[in-house]
């Protein structure tokens, strides 16, 4: 059983471009596992930011970007703001299981 991998934590000064990403323990992230982002700031319920990969809500900036980097899944954020800091977390398909890091 493949378990999912994250950055635990990442620094980048604000106006500036941040990429996380979200990897297989075994095995490549693809579009198949149907990647989604997540961004939880404290007090405050997790939203999405992408689904299916790439794919945004309506509402959210297009300075989030989701993406297939190499074997792993990413989020990207350019322009970054001082209320980015957040936690932020990957979700992928894995057939009738679903895999993240908390």
């Amino acid at each position: 059983q493949s378990t999912v991998i994250q950055e635990p934590s990442l620094s980048v000064s604000p106006g500036g471009t941040v990429t996380l990403t979200c990897g297989l323990s075994s095995g490549s992230v693809s579009t198949g596992h149907y990647p989604s982002w997540y961004q939880q700031t404290p007090g405050h319920a997790p939203h999405i930011l992408t689904y299916n990969t790439n794919s945004r809500p309506s509402g959210v900036p297009d300075r989030f970007s989701g993406s297939i980097l190499g074997n792993k899944a990413a989020l990207t954020i350019t322009g970054t703001q001082t209320d980015d800091e957040a936690d932020y977390y990957c979700f992928l398909y894995m057939g009738e299981d679903i895999h993240t890091v908390i």
